[in-house]
């Protein structure tokens, strides 16, 4: 019967809609979780190298005849730094660190100067770099929300149709096919299944109960 079929593709729709999106829902989970890594691997790393050379620099004129050991201490920060370039305007920060910063671990005043300028302008490119990266996982975050809402909608409305489709084509005449029984059991032998509107397949069924009612 058509009805069965309808209500068969009716279950297998919502079953498809709500799947649809579970795994729209995990897509945008599972897309967010490394646009936050970016954030923490890439530039924290590069932050983090920005400090190393900070503190060197600091520690250089602390005490005498450490000079190659801070050093040693800011040339593997740098490689950190120069090894971890994930933005466009980094190479230029990292080429002023690399002319100016033995005359900075020397203690001359311009060299420390352009030095600390250099790696605070790499500083502010990284943070830059992370704010930007956060607001773009953030709109993602809201677009995925979004998404899920408007699926949402679409399974509570195709919910509602297909409850719709159900009370008219199942529900509405087998409660009509109930009283029509209950009426023969009370002794209306009149009472007949009636019904407007009604589809193909219920029109059928209740074409050959009332046959049979009246054959009875």
């Amino acid at each position: 019967m058509k009805i069965a079929q309808s209500v068969r593709l009716g279950v297998w729709m919502l079953i498809a809609i709500n799947l649809l999106m579970a795994l729209g829902s995990i897509w945008v989970f599972t897309r967010m979780s490394p646009a936050i890594e970016v954030i923490i691997d890439r530039n924290e790393n590069s932050l983090a190298a920005c400090e190393q050379m900070l503190a060197a620099l600091a520690l250089s004129g602390s005490e005498p005849g450490n000079e190659d050991e801070q050093r040693a201490l800011f040339n593997e920060a740098l490689q950190r730094a120069r090894s971890n370039i994930t933005e466009a305007e980094e190479p230029t920060a990292i080429a002023s660190i690399e002319q100016s910063y033995v005359k900075a671990l020397r203690g001359e005043r311009l060299g420390l100067q352009n030095t600390v300028a250099a790696i605070t302008l790499l500083g502010t490119i990284n943070r830059e770099a992370m704010i930007r990266a956060d607001w773009k996982a953030r709109q993602f975050g809201r677009a995925g929300a979004w998404a899920v809402v408007f699926m949402a909608s679409g399974v509570f409305l195709a919910g509602m149709l297909f409850k719709r489709s159900l009370t008219r084509g199942l529900v509405i005449p087998l409660e009509e096919i109930h009283a029509v029984i209950s009426a023969r059991r009370s002794g209306d032998t009149m009472r007949r299944c009636t019904g407007t509107d009604l589809p193909k397949d219920v029109k059928i069924v209740f074409d050959d109960i009332n046959e049979h009612l009246d054959r009875s």
